[in-house]
């Protein structure tokens, strides 16, 4: 199998610059709503290297699964440019495009959901390979029965159908498809809050595994602070649609300088009292994303808001060697 030539030296894999997308409401079933919007994500950017992973993480609702889908183009942007080893994948042609997507999978949270019940496990893991053109029909099953070895399944069970296997197995299956065509990056939509812990654990060390062995990059959306802090290598947190602090993953889970990245992991159950974390309780409502705010969308809520956190909106900034914060604390 081809893969993606390799990224140019200290260039990102991929590269995201001023990604934004609307929803208009649907006044058919919201009468009210007639005119408005959402704005799911607003003008954000980031970059990926190669091999890396990047944890996208912040509460349900603030657009991470926008985001990742905004990426992969499933969802068309309102602005903003992604580039895939210094290819636009925005604004390609849908030949170009199917040609991109090779080099770029995604795993979806549901694995139930994501799979045809009516195909045969060895048949959904072959059918990206059929869908380029990969091999004959006996390589393609050969390759599948390598795949399900390759994330911990029996070969022989390329046969069986979906309703069979357990929800871990599943994930298993869909990551297996995922990787079929050695993509670089790979899209884990919280690809394990599905699933129990002791399984949890398991697909995350699988995912590791496979990116030891493949050498693929990961963009791993996901609410559960622990699972981002052990498979990420920086961290970005979201909050109502834009990123608010981007870092090391060590650094920002050590001294996170963001007052809402400080909360959140506050908030997350500390295994001896001398591990809690201290941060100011927060206050008020999550502004509605409808109706946006001036300023900062975390003003009010805010312990450490100052007047004019209400009128200016903060830039994200370097405060540090990759360590970036939108905040007038670091103005």
């Amino acid at each position: 199998m081809q893969t993606l030539r390799p990224a140019r030296s200290g260039a990102p894999l991929l590269s995201v610059e001023g990604l934004s997308k609307r929803f208009d409401l649907d006044d058919a079933v919201l009468p009210w709503a007639k005119g408005r919007s959402v704005q799911a994500v607003d003008n954000i950017s980031f970059e990926i290297a190669p091999g890396e992973t990047l944890g996208l993480v912040g509460e349900s609702g603030c657009g991470k699964s926008t985001l990742g889908r905004l990426v992969l183009r499933l969802i068309e942007p309102d602005a903003g440019l992604v580039a895939l080893d210094g290819e636009l994948v925005t604004g390609a042609s849908k030949r170009r495009l199917k040609a991109l997507r090779r080099h770029m999978q995604i795993v979806f949270q549901n694995p139930f959901g994501s799979l045809n019940a009516r195909m045969s496990v060895g048949e959904a893991i072959a059918e990206p390979l059929l869908a380029f053109g990969v091999g004959t029909r006996e390589d393609r099953g050969e390759a599948a029965r390598r795949l399900l070895a390759l994330v911990g399944l029996d070969p022989a069970h390329a046969g069986r159908y979906p309703h069979e296997f357990s929800g871990g197995q599943r994930q298993r299956i869909a990551i297996a498809r995922a990787i079929a065509l050695e993509p670089a990056l790979v899209v884990c939509d919280e690809a394990v809050s599905a699933l129990d812990v002791s399984v949890q654990a398991q697909i995350l060390n699988l995912l590791k595994d496979l990116k030891a062995r493949l050498g693929m990059a990961y963009l791993f959306i996901s609410h559960d602070l622990a699972v981002v802090r052990h498979v990420s290598d920086r961290v970005a947190v979201m909050y109502l649609g834009s990123i608010v602090e981007i870092a090391d993953a060590d650094r920002l889970f050590a001294a996170p300088k963001h007052p809402y990245t400080a909360a959140l992991l506050a908030s997350v159950p500390a295994e001896t009292p001398s591990d809690r974390k201290q941060a100011a309780p927060l206050e008020g409502q999550v502004p509605s994303p409808i109706d946006l705010p001036p300023g900062c969308r975390f003003a009010g809520r805010c312990p450490r808001a100052m007047p004019h956190c209400h009128e200016d909106r903060p830039a994200l900034r370097s405060i540090a060697p990759d360590h970036k914060v939108a905040c007038h604390l670091y103005a």
